[in-house]
Parts: C-alpha cells; structure tokens; sequence
C-alpha cells in the first residue's frame, strides 16, 4: 500500500533534518570554540569518566610535586646547617689542641676561648635553622627554636618532640623523612656539643687541661657526619622522585589531551561540509516547499 505524503509531513520532515544539521553545526561550532571534543558528559560518557580519573591521577601528582618541592627545602636548608655546622666544629677542635699547648699566656688563651664561645653561638644559631617558620631539628614541635640558648634551663635543652618526625608523601605509597633529630646531631643538654665547648672554654680560662675533651669534639662530629650522609641519601631520593613524578605529569596531561581535545583540522573539515550540506539543504527545501502568503498566513 503506498503512503499518502502530504504537504505537512514534508514540511515536518524537512523542518527535523534541518534541525539535526544544525544540531551538528552547533556542536562542532562548540567544540572549535572551546577547543573539547567533550563539551557535556553525553558527548562521550566513557571518556568523561576516564579524564575524570586522569585528572583525578594528575592532582594527586600535582600534591605530590608539591611535597617534594616542600621536603626538597627542609633537607636542603638542614645540609646547609649541617655543614656549616661541621666547619665550625673542625675550626673549634683546632682552637682546642692549639689551647692544649701548656706554652699558651694567659691572654692567648683567653683569645681562643672567646673565639670558641663565638663558635658555639654560631652552631647554636644554625641548630635553630627553620624553613617556612618550622624548626628543621626539632620534628613535629612547635617551640620555635630546637634548643635553649646557655641561659635556660635547663641549658641547651633540646625542645623537639620525642619519637616524632616530619614526614612528606611523594607516591601514593612512599613517605621520605624531611628534619634531622637536633638531639642526635647536637646532643643535648649537659651532653650537647655546645656545654661541651663551654667546658673547653672553662678549662681555658682556669688553666686545665683540655686535651681530654678532643674526644667528645670527635665523637660529636661523627654524630653530624653520619646525620649529613642521611640527609644526603634522602634529599637523592627526593630528587629521583621529583623526575619520576614529572614524566608523570606530562604522561597523565597527554592522556587527558588525547581524549578531550579537538584534532582541529578534522574539525574545521568536517565544520565546512556540515555547512554545505546545509545550505544544500535549504536550497532543496525551496524547491520543494513554495508557501504562499495565504499559507503562510493560516
């Protein structure tokens, strides 16, 4: 049986594919303007779903990047004060042995022990380095400063937090240790490096022997070499991780590219015939549609 086609039904039919030619237009207009393949989640739901979780991905990596950068700076401002710290000591242990020699006056040894006290005021100062207002030798405390000056009390009290450490997370499953424990590289106390050159200074001043204490300088000094190569091996790994975490940026940025934006070429192409087959369109419509005014009017 053959279908009656009327009038109606060819303007209703060309109306609705004229319609989804523009729908077409708009979108491809929509994606050139903004430069997405998906401009609303209908578009592509599978691929919205993926960039949902690359972008996911990329911000944790962006935290991540974050962490290094941030422990980056607490190891390196400790190794600053780490080493600055072992060239005083080296300078403090040669006062000592030069002091040790019975043929010193009493006015050079007076001089060296003034230069010694300004020796342990500078280590001090570098024990209470901090960065960003955090004390670097103290853990999770937040006294201000890792130890008392000599008029505390008690003297050269350590004040960080026992057993704690700052940590910073560069994967989803590594942590790196970012401060040093002040108590292991400075002692503490009667105990810490700097009421061991206050004894030297005493001893000088009152014309002991202070050749006995040569080796607590020592011993101290091993305490802040084997916490510099600690440092060291962290800060590499910070700097491994800083590479990784890099390429894994521009990794995820890709991925998220390549599923959401535009090939701008193929765009404007496919732009370009969608026009023409409108305009084909409507010159079509013209033929076949010839409204009069009277139809127009009903």
């Amino acid at each position: 049986m053959i279908s009656r086609v009327t009038h109606q039904t060819v303007q209703k039919s060309t109306l609705a594919n004229l319609q989804m030619n523009l729908d077409r237009m708009s979108r491809l207009q929509a994606q050139m303007s903004g430069g997405k393949v998906i401009t609303r989640p209908s578009d592509d739901p599978g691929g919205t779903a993926a960039v949902l979780q690359l972008r996911s991905d990329k911000r944790a990596a962006e935290q991540h990047s974050r962490n290094i950068d941030n422990g980056l700076g607490w190891l390196g401002s400790i190794d600053s004060a780490l080493t600055t710290s072992l060239a005083s000591l080296r300078r403090a242990r040669d006062l000592t042995v030069q002091g040790a020699n019975g043929a010193n006056s009493a006015q050079a040894r007076e001089a060296i022990a003034i230069e010694l006290e300004g020796i342990r005021d500078a280590m001090l100062s570098e024990a209470n380095t901090t960065h960003l207002g955090r004390s670097v030798f103290a853990g999770t405390s937040d006294a201000g400063m890792a130890f008392t000056g000599p008029d505390g009390t008690p003297p050269y009290a350590w004040t960080g937090a026992t057993s704690s450490s700052v940590e910073r997370r560069i994967t989803p499953d590594t942590t790196v240790r970012v401060d040093v424990d002040g108590a292991a590289a400075y002692g503490q106390g009667a105990e810490s490096v700097f009421a061991l050159i206050d004894s030297i200074v005493t001893g000088l001043r009152t014309g002991g022997d202070v050749a006995p204490l040569l080796n607590g300088l020592d011993d101290r000094m091993k305490a802040m070499l084997g916490e510099l190569g600690s440092v060291g091996t962290r800060y590499g790994q910070l700097e491994t991780a800083q590479q990784a975490n890099q390429k894994t940026l521009m990794d995820l940025k890709s991925q998220i590219s390549g599923i959401e934006d535009i090939d701008l070429a193929e765009v404007i192409v496919e732009l370009q015939s969608q026009e023409v087959a409108y305009q084909a369109a409507l010159g079509a419509t013209a033929r076949v549609l010839q409204p009069s005014l009277l139809d127009f009017l009903r």
